[in-house]
C-alpha cells in the first residue's frame, strides 16, 4: 500500500532541546527533531526561524540537551510555546546555569548536554551547524566513563503517531555481528 510521501517515516527523529540566551541574557529553549551528528565534534540541526535562531545568530552559541523518558513533559512543552511570547524556562520551572565553555544555558534537569559554538547558520536552508566544544554528563548515566543509552533513556519523536518513544535496548553489536556473514 502506498502512503503519502509528505508523511514519510525517517527514523530516528531526535528530541533535542536547544538552549540559547537572548541579547539580554534571558535563557530560552526549544524542542527540535531534525538533527544529526555530522562529523566528529559537530552537530547539524534543521531549524525554521524561531526565537532560538535569532538568539544563536547574536550569541554564536547554543546547547543541545537530549530529551529523556524522565523529561518528556518539559521537553514537549519547549516545543509548544514560542520563546517570543513567553519565558519558557521560567514557566517550566527548570533550573539553568551558564555553560562554562560557551555563551548558552545548561538546563540542569537534562543529564546530557552538548555545549556548541555556531560554525554555520544557513538561513535559506534553515540549517545550523555547530562545533561541540564540551559535553556535560551526569554520573548517573555513565558506565565506565561512557554515556550509557540504557541509563540515559533518550526519547525520539515518532512523526507517524505524534508520540515520543524511548531508545535504549541493545539488539546487537556494531562491527561484530556482521562478521558471521563476512567470514562465511
Amino acid at each position: 500500500m502506498e502512503i503519502d510521501s509528505k508523511n514519510a517515516v525517517i527514523v530516528p527523529e531526535g528530541a533535542f532541546i536547544i538552549g540559547t540566551y537572548d541579547e539580554n541574557g534571558v535563557p530560552n529553549a526549544m524542542n527540535a527533531a531534525w538533527g544529526i551528528q555530522s562529523d566528529y565534534e559537530e552537530i547539524a540541526l534543521f531549524l525554521a526561524q524561531h526565537k532560538t535562531t535569532e538568539n544563536l545568530k547574536k550569541t554564536g552559541a547554543f546547547t543541545v540537551a537530549f530529551a529523556t523518558k524522565n523529561t518528556v513533559q518539559i521537553s514537549d512543552y519547549f516545543g509548544i510555546e514560542s520563546g517570543a511570547d513567553v519565558n519558557k524556562i521560567e514557566k517550566a520551572g527548570v533550573h539553568v546555569h551558564k555553560s562554562a565553555n560557551v555563551n548558552a544555558p545548561i538546563i540542569e534537569e537534562y543529564p546530557l548536554v552538548l555545549e556548541c559554538e555556531v560554525t554555520e547558520w544557513d538561513e535559506k536552508r534553515e540549517m545550523l551547524r555547530g562545533k561541540i566544544v564540551a559535553q556535560q554528563a551526569d554520573e548517573s548515566i555513565l558506565t565506565d566513563g561512557k554515556v550509557d543509552l540504557g541509563k540515559l533513556q533518550p526519547i525520539m519523536y515518532d512523526a507517524s503517531f505524534h508520540v515520543y518513544r524511548v531508545i535504549g535496548e541493545v539488539v546487537g553489536k556494531a562491527f561484530k555481528d556482521g562478521l558471521a556473514i563476512k567470514n562465511k
